[in-house]
């Protein structure tokens, strides 16, 4: 059946179907309702009283008035049944529910009641036009309400039509069942064709919500199969060089490291140590809590390539922190004689050319740098292993850019944002990953607190008796995306206040507009100790490490994510002297700020800050990227469905285990969807 087979679909509402992205009948098949209307629960408007607990209304508009001037305008309906009458209220969006319905209409709404006087009134009901009183009466139980849009209202696409589409759709046609019988059995889902049935036609409210349990497991097991399939892929394709440890990391641990390593680090040296030694390409994922020393790991896995004859590159998110990762490893691989280049965007031609030369003549064994790595003129002479750190910041196609650069070289991704275990199963099921849940010996938990404005002249006395006893501080603004301009008058404003406070103490400035040789002259001067207190943007979110810094003040907390705040925090806590965090919102704070701080305040645990940061922003923006490689699940949620994600995991996994081309007779009609699915993530990843 094709959509020109629908009946009452004139060309204007094919038009919107199509504009709302509806292209055949399988899309229109997956328009869910967003609710449904339960007749044997809808209350006559006589009997209702307040409740926190929403009720459905079927009534006729009597009245649609507009009350209230200017901004305190508001849209007020009178809503009548035969038993009496209820006013529906908006204050919000008012314009766009005026334009909805008109006097005369039969309505069904949806919400909390409370009574004013003599009248009960719903505030911000969900509110449906019903065609006639028939629309209800021929339904046994429940009505589905189908979302509806501008495109439709236009072309009046009514809740009607839209059932009787659907009707239509699944009486003349069967939706084949493609998951694995063993699936459907073990997780006890139905059929694929019931289950349609089950969502659009349900004489019962379990039978929407067991048809919506399985199709959110048919998309997780889709992706989930092809996170399999590619990884098999690279198992069997990328062949990689076995790298031998050799000498020279040897020597780095026992005679150059000053510090014991913590036994988190270990067990990463020693899994990175058993993947490089085999002729298959490593594709190992280190996670671990701010300050937790996953840069020492991937110093001992570049030593490794580079005991082998191999180069090693480090790709960093910013300059600051690429930097940073240049002089760690100037301090401590010079005395063991590699050679190493800083490949930044910004410098001058001479400079660069140098690099490159040295670069592909091999003439330097690690390269460390920015975006930078992966331009088209970058080319190394035998790359044997490639690191990102703070990886969440690139993509994943620039993930593949890296590899690209050399003949299969291993690949080791670090993140100290630590990654909730949905996150983990999806977006690098791909992976193997590496917890390092341990902190490094002596170091104390960071007290954190929050402070109002009023308290701001105490903090002050607090700050300078931090640094009278020997101690530095960072003060943080923070960035606002949409006016680089702002962050920055906001910054540098703080910064002539905090000169004039502490007339007698040494303070820097240090934000994103900077030149690098001026950031580098800031920080070095930080970190020296001749700076008492840095004033500073969120370019010292990531990787600066200042151990003598043990107070950090964050202006503005509220503006900042949970997962930023954690990073920022990061920054202090790295000696062995007690650490304050002092985070002082701004006056007016929004439900989610204030969990935000309060979480701030109860751990120091990055991963359960991570977890919660997931649940208050989503994945996109809990990601940062679009690039992350995680589809737009239309109806699973990986947080809210975590446990159906595991299931789906362990279940495609296994199946591409047992039959990696999916060749068994009963799984034909799943190849026949996985392949232009598969197809689309591989197009997606730039794999060939």
């Amino acid at each position: 059946m094709k959509l020109l087979d629908l009946q009452k679909l004139s060309t204007k509402r094919l038009t919107a179907l199509r504009s709302s992205g509806i292209n055949s009948v399988s899309d229109l098949l997956y328009l869910f309702p967003r609710r449904y209307l339960d007749k044997s629960n809808i209350t006559p408007i006589r009997l209702l009283s307040e409740s926190n607990e929403p009720v459905s209304v079927v009534g006729t508009v009597t009245t649609m008035t507009i009350q209230g001037f200017a901004r305190n305008r508001r849209l007020e309906v009178m809503v009548k049944d035969d038993t009496g009458s209820l006013k529906a209220v908006w204050f919000k969006g008012w314009k766009y529910y005026i334009s909805q319905f008109n006097e005369g209409d039969l309505v069904s709404l949806f919400g909390k009641t409370k009574r004013y006087g003599n009248t009960m009134s719903m505030a911000h009901p969900d509110v449906d036009v019903l065609d006639t009183p028939e629309d209800i009466r021929k339904y046994d139980t429940l009505l589905p309400i189908y979302p509806s849009n501008q495109h439709f209202s236009k072309t009046f696409i009514t809740n009607k039509i839209l059932t009787g589409w659907i009707k239509q759709i699944l009486s003349s046609t069967k939706p084949g069942e493609f998951l694995p019988p063993e699936v459907l059995i073990t997780h006890n889902f139905p059929e694929r064709s019931k289950a349609f049935h089950y969502i659009h036609q349900p004489t019962s409210l379990k039978q929407p919500r067991e048809a919506l349990e399985r199709f959110k497991y048919e998309e997780f097991f889709l992706f989930e199969l092809s996170m399999a399939k590619m990884k098999r892929i690279q198992r069997t394709r990328a062949k990689g060089h076995p790298l031998k440890p050799g000498k020279l990391t040897q020597t780095f641990f026992n005679d150059v490291l000053p510090f014991e390593l913590t036994d988190g680090q270990k067990s990463a040296l020693s899994e990175i140590r058993k993947d490089i030694q085999q002729p298959v390409q490593m594709n190992r994922l280190i996670q671990g809590d701010v300050g937790a020393g996953k840069t020492i790991v991937a110093i001992g896995a570049m030593l490794m390539a580079v005991a082998s004859g191999y180069q090693a590159a480090m790709m960093a998110p910013t300059e600051i922190l690429a930097e940073q990762h240049y002089f760690t490893l100037k301090n401590y691989l010079e005395p063991l004689g590699v050679r190493f280049r800083l490949l930044l965007g910004g410098q001058k031609k001479s400079l660069r050319d140098d690099i490159l030369a040295d670069i592909s003549g091999g003439n330097c064994n690690i390269v460390i740098g920015t975006h930078a790595v992966i331009q088209e003129k970058v080319k190394f002479n035998n790359l044997g292993l490639a690191v990102i750190d703070e990886q969440h910041r690139f993509g994943v196609k620039q993930r593949n850019e890296v590899l690209q650069k050399g003949d299969n070289p291993h690949l080791l991704v670090m993140s100290a944002t630590p990654i909730p275990r949905s996150l983990a199963m999806t977006v690098y099921s791909d992976l193997d990953i590496s917890v390092i849940k341990d902190l490094p010996a002596g170091r104390k938990p960071i007290k954190t607190a929050v402070r109002t404005d009023k308290d701001r002249e105490a903090m002050y006395e607090f700050l300078e008796k931090t640094v009278k006893e020997g101690g530095q501080v960072y003060i943080v603004y923070p960035l606002i995306e949409e006016s680089e301009a702002l962050d920055l008058k906001d910054a540098t404003m703080g910064f002539e206040k905090l000169k004039k406070r502490f007339p007698g103490f040494s303070i820097g400035l240090l934000h994103g507009q900077m030149k690098a040789e001026e950031k580098e002259g800031v920080m070095g001067s930080f970190s020296s100790g001749d700076l008492h207190i840095l004033v500073s943007t969120t370019v010292i979110e990531v990787g600066v490490d200042v151990p003598n810094a043990s107070v950090m003040v964050i202006e503005h907390a509220e503006r900042f994510g949970l997962s930023q705040l954690h990073q920022l925090r990061g920054r202090i806590g790295r000696g062995p002297q007690q650490s304050y965090c002092i985070l002082l919102p701004g006056e007016k704070l929004s439900e989610s700020g204030r969990f935000r701080l309060k979480k701030m305040i109860d751990t120091n645990d990055g991963f359960e800050i991570a977890e919660a940061d997931l649940k208050l922003r989503g994945p996109g923006d809990f990601l940062g990227t679009k690039q992350s490689g995680l589809p737009d699940f239309r109806f699973g949620d990986i947080v809210e469905d975590r446990l159906l994600l595991e299931q789906a995991k362990s279940d495609s996994w296994s199946l591409i285990q047992k039959d990696p081309e999916l060749e068994r007779s009963d799984l034909q009609k799943l190849n026949v969807v996985f392949k232009p699915y598969f197809k689309k993530r591989l197009e997606f990843f730039g794999v060939g």
